[in-house]
């Protein structure tokens, strides 16, 4: 019987919407004010689900407080209250989306889990906008 745990986080970060190689009237024209040279933040709300079987001797798909030490230590350390241009590496040479964020956020975890667990990644950068993935 497979079962899927989910586990919601929260993050503060900021960010600038912009390709380098474009000049400034290029990015404004596709990014508009979130190509502000000052950058903008967002509240980021996670959520992690991880799909399997559950364990007949610990009634676990995985231990939550697994779960939970994974999303701190990738995610919230390395993220909250950060510039993503500026101070997390992965978005030295890739533009902070919210798509290419959750990629991002998904290689990390999976990297940390378990290959018979399926990993599906939840990010919202705002109440209205989020984006899904399952690492297709």
């Amino acid at each position: 019987m497979r079962v899927t745990l989910s586990r919601k986080a929260h993050f503060n970060a900021a960010h600038r919407l912009y390709r380098k190689d474009w000049t400034f009237e290029q990015n404004d024209a596709v990014f508009g004010k979130c190509n502000n040279p000052n950058f903008h933040g967002h509240n980021y709300e996670l959520i992690v689900s991880v799909t399997g079987e559950i364990d007949p001797e610990t009634g676990y798909v995985l231990d939550v407080k697994f779960l939970t030490d994974i999303i701190k230590a990738e995610v919230e350390d390395q993220m909250d209250h950060k510039n993503l241009n500026l101070d997390v590496p992965e978005f030295e040479n890739l533009n902070p989306t919210a798509e290419n964020i959750a990629v991002v956020i998904w290689n990390k975890i999976r990297a940390k889990m378990n290959r018979d667990l399926d990993l599906e990644v939840v990010l919202y950068e705002t109440p209205r906008n989020f984006v899904t993935y399952k690492g297709e």
